[in-house]
């Protein structure tokens, strides 16, 4: 691999890290309602365990309140044992044609324990960072024992991919601290 692939790679990987965990965050809970907190439940269609919002449409109508409505009418149950089979604790109501969530608000001592749990997601983006640099470095390395790029470049390399993990490891730093002030705001 030359310089340039090298960079690339590790770019790539370091952004789908920073997606993943902005995947995360999305489903943790904060005092108010957003459809992202629903996105990580499954629910048994027909025997397949299938995303609810590929089953469902997903509103907040409300700032309190997550509003579902399946397009299959008969999967109101299904999915109302798939919200309490989550570990969200929401209890939802149906009507026999929509299910609604009402998100109660948070006591400090749940906001506490979401704010540790927005830190160890983030811990975890940083070591997936910070292992995608060490592949990189490797590369750079076996790049230079190959003849590919010489010392300066390998050098240039290393900097680079240590300049490519700050500015990641900052968009890390940035989610988690608006998420953490995010949770804590009532």
């Amino acid at each position: 691999m030359d310089q340039d692939e090298i960079l690339l790679d590790a770019e790539e990987r370091m952004d789908k890290a920073v997606h993943v965990l902005q995947g995360q965050l999305q489903g943790i809970r904060t005092g108010r309602a957003t459809p992202g907190l629903v996105d990580s439940v499954r629910v048994d269609y027909y025997g397949s365990p299938t995303p609810l919002k590929q089953m469902a449409n997903v509103s907040v109508p409300e700032p309190q309140q997550i509003l579902i409505r399946p397009f299959d009418a008969q999967m109101v149950g299904e999915i109302a044992k798939a919200i309490q089979a989550s570990d969200m604790g929401l209890a939802p109501n149906t009507d026999g044609r929509v299910v609604r969530l009402n998100i109660p608000p948070l006591s400090t001592e749940r906001r506490r324990q979401l704010v540790s749990r927005v830190k160890e997601l983030a811990e975890e983006a940083r070591i997936s960072i910070r292992n995608i640099r060490r592949d990189a470095n490797k590369h750079a390395d076996q790049a230079e024992k190959d003849k590919v790029m010489g010392e300066d470049e390998r050098d240039n390399t290393k900097t680079d991919i240590q300049d490519l993990t700050k500015k990641f490891e900052g968009k890390v730093n940035s989610m988690a601290d608006a998420k953490e002030k995010d949770v804590m705001d009532e």
